[in-house]
């Protein structure tokens, strides 16, 4: 796993990446803006709503905007998450070519499946987020279940991307695949730092990526 990771973290700074994620970047960005426009409303309402049990009104105004900020968040990290599945697909085959040139591409990811898994993902990822948040205020607890929670919106759309484009036998996916959680938990560990986080999903797709072709599966 180490070997995993520092490949990744050399991969991540290459002008290619870099290039890629700023694309990313600003089409995440836009949807997000969008959706908040068309929404916010809704979602405050939501917000409000979920929060009128509290007895302090001083405690369900602080709560409210906390959860709004949050929520606008986890909007634009889902968005950023669809979007590199969506596009992620040549830089995965430039990637591999460069370190594993004796892997040969043997399919192509469906986009409406990846697109489907990433929508997938993202609806869990939400409702769960929506119904446990307070969770995520409890030190040290909070952190590491926040770290999980991001792990559940990168892990399956990330290994389909990957094995679609390199493996064809299900049995083959499944051993090479083992331990991907804790390796969706390090990527997402990204989203706890400003401007950074914009690297969570590319780094979790290329970690995956070294994971299934390395050499420790070879």
């Amino acid at each position: 796993m180490t070997q995993t990771i520092g490949k990744s973290f050399k991969d991540i700074i290459s002008p290619a990446v870099l290039i890629f994620t700023l694309k990313v970047t600003l089409i995440a960005l836009a949807i997000t803006i969008f959706i908040l426009w068309l929404f916010g409303a809704s979602l405050n309402g939501f917000i409000g709503g979920y929060l009128s049990w509290l007895p302090w009104e001083w405690l369900k105004t602080t709560g409210a905007s906390i959860a709004s900020i949050a929520i606008s968040y986890m909007i634009f990290i889902i968005m950023i998450s669809i979007v590199t599945s969506f596009m992620i697909e040549s830089l995965l085959i430039k990637l591999a070519k460069k370190h594993y040139p004796e892997v040969p591409v043997v399919g192509t990811p469906n986009i409406t499946t990846s697109i489907l898994m990433s929508l997938k993902s993202a609806m869990i990822f939400f409702m769960i987020f929506m119904f446990t948040f307070p969770i995520m205020f409890i030190p040290l607890v909070g952190a590491v279940y926040m770290l999980w929670l991001w792990s559940i919106l990168l892990k399956a759309p990330t290994i389909y991307d990957v094995s679609s484009l390199f493996l064809s036998d299900k049995n083959e996916i499944k051993a090479r695949t083992k331990k991907t959680t804790m390796l969706a938990m390090i990527a997402a560990g990204f989203n706890y730092i400003p401007v950074l986080n914009i690297f969570a999903a590319v780094f979790a797709q290329i970690l995956f990526l070294h994971h299934i072709l390395g050499k420790d599966h070879a």
